[in-house]
């Protein structure tokens, strides 16, 4: 087990996790209190780097792309104090810093971790409900619904037009970006059938974030509703006629009085040859599903055809 304790936070490793746990100094940004404590795989570390500095170090874990809805809604720009992947280190600490790093490293190595970006969600994004507010508004999301209202900073055309609700579902795209300057930063959502050009001073479905320190808040709520959409590196569903269609039933012919014939019975003799193939077409099924061809829908529905035929 490694483990270093700074004000900023405390990292452990036991050899498969790498537990967070935010500071509880009044320095620790607002941000990494409301996300509070992580708990990443190792499947997901794509690195870890210790940085020495003059009057401190820094703890950096790098992440493989596309394994944390945080990371994803962020894109590298939240700012450093808000990074729940990144520690202080005091200098008397470093030692321990480097200690961490290289059992860190030995695990994923010794695992074979592969770097390259994930297509499904290592880490299941900021708890919810949720809530916060910043700019011109206040976002809750139950994790279905999202509901955001204004306040007195609104322009007046958005606020006019009310309170605005929708749900997951309902979302194409969730985008959030930081004051930078003296440009506004914003939340926003791309909703089906109510998409809209306006900036997002004057959009129903956006919140306008001027670069204060409540902002990175915003982006915890982008992560929630992303980690509940499907993930944008997944593999295509498959589509129907991947689907092996189920072998035809043999057309015999019916026998004075209407009676279906003897080979028409279940398991009667005449089906001897169609049990091999059925038997075949549940391998090539369950190969195709667990080769991630099929959905587990996909092929429960196709199993329960063939097996009906036996």
């Amino acid at each position: 087990m490694a483990e270093i304790i700074q004000k900023d936070g405390t990292w452990t490793f036991d050899g498969d996790t790498v537990r967070i746990v935010p500071g509880r100094d009044k320095g620790t940004h607002l941000a990494r209190q409301a996300l509070g404590e992580l708990a990443v795989p190792l499947r997901a570390v794509a690195g870890i780097a210790y940085e020495p500095g003059r009057k401190s170090g820094r703890l950096r874990l790098r992440l493989r792309e596309g394994a944390d809805p945080l990371m994803l809604a962020t894109r590298g720009k939240l700012p450093d104090a808000a990074d729940p992947y990144r520690l202080s280190v005091e200098p008397d600490r470093t030692g321990v810093a480097e200690y961490f790093v290289d059992e860190v490293r030995n695990a994923l190595l010794l695992d074979q971790v592969p770097t390259g970006p994930c297509d499904r969600f290592l880490l299941p994004g900021p708890s919810v409900p949720l809530t916060a507010s910043a700019g011109d508004g206040t976002i809750s999301f139950d994790g279905d619904r999202i509901r955001l209202e204004w306040n007195w900073k609104t322009e007046e055309p958005k606020k006019l037009a009310g309170s605005r609700t929708f749900t997951v579902a309902d979302v194409e795209a969730v985008e959030w970006l930081p004051a930078m300057g003296l440009e506004n930063g914003y939340l926003r959502f791309t909703v089906a059938k109510a998409s809209t050009k306006a900036p997002p001073k004057y959009d129903p479905h956006a919140v306008e974030l001027y670069g204060f320190r409540k902002d990175p808040l915003m982006a915890l709520v982008a992560a929630a509703v992303i980690a509940r959409m499907p993930h944008p590196s997944a593999p295509a569903p498959a589509t129907p006629a991947a689907v092996p269609a189920a072998p035809a039933e043999p057309v015999t012919p019916a026998v004075a009085g209407g009676a279906p014939a003897i080979g028409d019975a279940p398991g009667g003799a005449a089906g001897a040859d169609d049990h091999d193939t059925l038997l075949r077409r549940l391998r090539e099924l369950g190969e195709l599903w667990q080769g991630g061809v099929l959905t587990e829908e996909e092929f429960t529905a196709a199993k329960q055809a063939i097996l009906r035929r036996f």
